[in-house]
């Protein structure tokens, strides 16, 4: 996965425990474009925000680091478990949405998330996904048919592929494509969608279950909750005592777009774990995203602003972002601190959580201890 920190300004003004590695930004002289608050469009951005962990197309992030199995530099690629999982099926499952649900086959499954689509990969079952989400940009899954662009799924489309098994979250939708999925005989399952760390567990605990290879879920939880917990491990105190205020910013400049993070944006579990503080909802936003405005990011004050990489690429790089009204104001903008995460896996909280901890980590204190 790319991760990045953009950092330009003046070597002497990092401060300890403030990101401070510095990268050149490569879009560096890009015209800044326009910008223009809309409120209107909130509500159901929020929405695909939080049902596609802020993924916005099809495109696999370039340059990647090489994964845990030593695939090489550019690769974008989610880590099975070894071997086939032993599959006992037919199982009856409790779905989120309430209802009960009996799964006789999982040989064709269409996940319509990208989350859900990196557990199923993961757990070792990614040989019987026949479709993917928009948002499921890893290797393994990149060839296969898009069928959903998380809040706008496509029943024919997913229909058309003959699934035996569906797998939705809470926000998936709209509520009518799923009830005719589910009018034409599909078994579909609701996950609930995840907002911590803690959901981490839980999720691969549901997905498992309903694929019939709870074994399979039990070895991958263990895997990716060791690994969290190791990262977790090695965060170091800051040299000054503060702790980084990072702010999360959700941005789409062609749709004029600019949100501020608050406490249920689902970053601040993430930024907590990284040993940073989570700027908006520190300074008071409750709810999950609001319009950015100067006087809101004033209060929040970050040290570091954290963005999507397509997002900022919307608005222009960084010298588009800081033309956002009250950026520039703030630390993070005079500094010119922006940490940057693919769209699709910031706030996936599935198996490669630990490698975006591992990144925010690293990012925030120019390498750990």
């Amino acid at each position: 996965m790319v991760f990045s920190v953009f950092l330009q300004g003046s070597a002497g003004s990092a401060q300890a425990g403030r990101p401070v590695r510095p990268v050149r930004d490569s879009r560096a002289g890009r015209a800044g474009r326009g910008f223009r608050l809309v409120g209107a469009a909130l509500t159901a951005l929020t929405v695909a925000v939080v049902a596609t962990g802020c993924g916005g197309d099809s495109a696999s992030p370039a340059g990647q680091a090489a994964d845990k199995k030593g695939s090489p530099a550019g690769a974008d690629r989610v880590e099975p478990l070894a071997g086939q999982p032993a599959q006992r099926l037919p199982v009856t499952v409790d779905s989120a949405d309430g209802k009960k649900v009996t799964v006789g086959s999982a040989d064709r499954i269409v996940p319509l998330t990208g989350s859900l689509s990196e557990i199923v990969f993961t757990l070792g079952l990614g040989d019987k996904v026949v479709a993917r989400d928009v948002t499921a940009t890893f290797e393994q899954a990149e060839k296969l048919p898009v069928v959903t662009r998380g809040h706008d799924v496509s029943a024919e489309s997913v229909l058309s592929l003959k699934p035996t098994l569906v797998l939705a979250e809470t926000v998936s939708g709209p509520a009518e494509s799923l009830q005719q999925i589910r009018d034409a005989g599909i078994p579909l399952v609701v996950v609930k969608t995840a907002k911590s760390l803690d959901d981490v567990g839980t999720r691969i605990d549901a997905v498992a279950a309903t694929l019939g290879v709870p074994a399979a879920g039990d070895a991958l939880k263990t895997r990716t909750e060791s690994r969290l917990a190791a990262v977790r491990k090695d965060i170091p105190e800051p040299a000054d005592g503060k702790k980084p205020r990072v702010a999360f910013l959700y941005l789409r400049g062609t749709a004029s777009v600019y949100l501020l993070g608050g406490a249920e944006s689902g970053a601040a579990s993430l930024l907590e774990a990284a040993g940073a503080v989570d700027a908006g909802k520190e300074s008071g936003l409750t709810k999950d995203f609001t319009a950015i405005t100067s006087e809101a990011l004033a209060k929040a004050a970050p040290d570091a602003i954290l963005v999507m990489s397509k997002g900022l690429d919307s608005v222009g790089g960084i010298d588009g972002l800081v033309k956002i009204p009250g950026v520039a104001q703030t630390p993070a903008g005079m500094d010119r601190r922006v940490v940057s995460v693919p769209d699709g896996v910031l706030l996936n909280y599935g198996p490669r959580t630990d490698e975006v901890l591992t990144s925010l980590v690293e990012q925030l204190y120019a390498g750990g201890k």
